[in-house]
């Protein structure tokens, strides 16, 4: 039998269950979410013996649950902040290139896993170097049905890089489109 893996063992929060953190924890992510955003670079930086793989592997480490509370939260706006400008996002609609088209294709998705009474979880995310992989899954908080699940791989080049790279696959078994009503609770 293989060894069985907690994937948040190493991370401050752990996002692979549908409990909320505690709310000092929630509001202190948020913070560190729009400082990282703050130190994203203009153009890709190099991977050099001054900003090492081992370096950009701990960022996205310490990004990762800024980025899981972002999206409970329906914080489009650091979540769009997360992207390079030159990011390419691509999923089974096609490819997107630049922040703007990733974060209008987004933006549906993200009001929909972020509406009330729902929870997003991700129970498996690695972390190797600038590239990190995802499962996640949204359900009903009061029907406790699946609505979307998905997984995604990330190239993130640290902090100074931001997300550069996005590749995704999603099924959304409810909710598909959002109404005006659901994207009045996502913050942009």
């Amino acid at each position: 039998m293989t060894k069985r893996t907690k994937y948040y063992s190493e991370l401050i929060a752990d996002y692979s269950k549908p409990e909320l953190v505690a709310n000092e924890l929630a509001v202190e992510l948020l913070r560190d979410a729009e400082i990282y955003i703050s130190q994203r670079h203009d153009v890709l930086p190099e991977v050099t013996s001054e900003y090492s793989l081992e370096q950009v592997e701990q960022e996205n480490k310490h990004w990762w649950p800024t980025h899981c509370e972002a999206l409970r939260q329906g914080r489009g706006d650091i979540s769009a902040g997360e992207y390079a400008n030159s990011i390419v996002y691509l999923c089974a609609d096609g490819y997107f290139y630049g922040k703007i088209a990733a974060t209008n294709k987004q933006v549906n998705r993200w009001a929909i896993l972020a509406q009330p009474s729902i929870t997003i979880v991700w129970p498996i995310v690695m972390f190797n170097g600038e590239v990190v992989y995802c499962e996640w899954n949204c359900f009903d908080d009061e029907t406790n049905q699946v609505i979307a699940k998905g997984n995604e791989t990330l190239l993130r080049r640290g902090h100074r890089g931001a997300c550069y790279l996005k590749c995704e696959q999603l099924s959304f078994y409810r909710d598909v489109y959002t109404s005006d009503q659901l994207l009045y609770w996502l913050r942009r």
